[in-house]
């Protein structure tokens, strides 16, 4: 009978065999701005249903390019083993979901001593459900070439939970230098808005688009397209300009929501041009409650601690579930016995 070891276990990042590139280097600090790039793991523990296993993906995804993407753990790694890669590595956080009887939670915590944030995910959709709900889903091959930009709006309270959160999603992202930055780089936003009555968080995930101002949705789709267009059941060229239909296509402009560009993006949006900026929702999409804070790595002093429902009792009741659901995890076997450390297929997130 083979004796379990309580040693350290590498988690892996699957690759694929066939075809398989190495991956480019990745700086660990900024070569305009000078501070260190936050990286990160997303990970969950204990057993997730389908949905909030697709939630994580949607999560790793968010998180590119600094993210190990094909992350994958296994039941018998610890959080340990996860924070004993993380210094090599790099990785500066922790995104950690898990979902007890009640409700599933998202954890964000800063490596390797915190703090640590849970909050109770009250709903979310996948970025599948965001694309089905729209008639025509953008998503670019190069839309997560870059980090997103983070937005928060509300946290204006100087209260110390709000300071945190506030302190944590900021570092979670790269910094920029809106003197430097190159407008192509930026091609997603995370919005994170406070409501100070519910005290719940709204959290959404953009794309960015630009389009020029006084310019029909046919022309621009003609300039921006690389094939030439179908023009055989026209009399004139004019028509395919004047047709009946699509000079209502356009979208208004607004002058709030313009913005005049330093450098040329694209075919269509040139340098000195006023453009419209539009945001399109790729989700995932959550709403999400601070329940508690504790000043270590999901561990030590309890620093805020949040009644999730109106019950009496509740507010224990829900930080034993997290516990117990992480010790059900780390306490958990491996279902085929590979032993992660051992696998031929290791890649280490750069």
């Amino acid at each position: 009978m083979r004796k379990k070891q309580n040693g350290f276990r590498r988690p892996v990042i699957i690759k694929n065999k066939r075809n398989h590139k190495q991956p480019e280097s990745q700086p660990s600090v900024d070569p305009i701005t000078g501070k260190k790039i936050p990286k990160s793991f997303v990970f969950a523990r204990g057993k997730l249903p389908v949905p909030l296993k697709q939630l994580q993906m949607d999560l790793r995804k968010l998180m590119l390019p600094y993210t190990a993407l094909s992350l994958k753990e296994k039941k018998r790694n610890s959080l340990r083993d996860f924070l004993n890669v993380a210094g090599p590595m790099g990785v500066t956080h922790f995104l950690i979901l898990s979902k007890t009887a009640s409700a599933p939670y998202l954890r964000v915590a800063t490596t390797p001593q915190g703090p640590t944030l849970t909050f109770k995910i009250q709903e979310y959709a996948l970025a599948a459900d965001i694309a089905r709900s729209q008639l025509h889903p953008r998503c670019p091959k190069d839309l997560f070439k870059n980090s997103a930009l983070i937005v928060l709006s509300g946290f204006v309270s100087g209260d110390l939970p709000l300071r945190l959160t506030t302190n944590m999603f900021q570092n979670i992202f790269p910094t920029i230098d809106v003197k430097t930055v190159k407008l192509a780089s930026c091609q997603r936003i995370v919005l994170l808005n406070y409501n100070k009555d519910t005290k719940l968080i709204d959290f959404r995930h953009y794309s960015i688009r630009l389009q020029p101002i006084g310019v029909s949705r046919r022309i621009r789709k003609l300039v921006q397209s690389h094939q030439v267009p179908d023009l055989r059941n026209l009399q004139d060229v004019s028509d395919f300009v004047t047709k009946a239909g699509y000079g209502s296509e356009s979208e208004a402009d607004e002058e709030a929501a313009t913005v005049t560009l330093s450098s040329n993006i694209g075919r269509v949006n040139r340098a000195s041009t006023k453009s419209a900026v539009r945001l399109q929702e790729i989700g995932p999409r959550m709403t999400l409650q601070l329940v508690r804070i504790e000043k270590g790595l999901c561990s030590g002093e309890v620093l805020f601690s949040e009644t999730v429902s109106g019950k009496a009792g509740d507010k224990g009741k829900t930080d034993n579930e997290i516990d117990n659901n992480d010790e059900d995890s780390e306490d958990g076997e491996d279902e085929d016995g590979e032993d992660p450390e051992d696998n031929e297929n290791d890649e280490e997130l750069d």
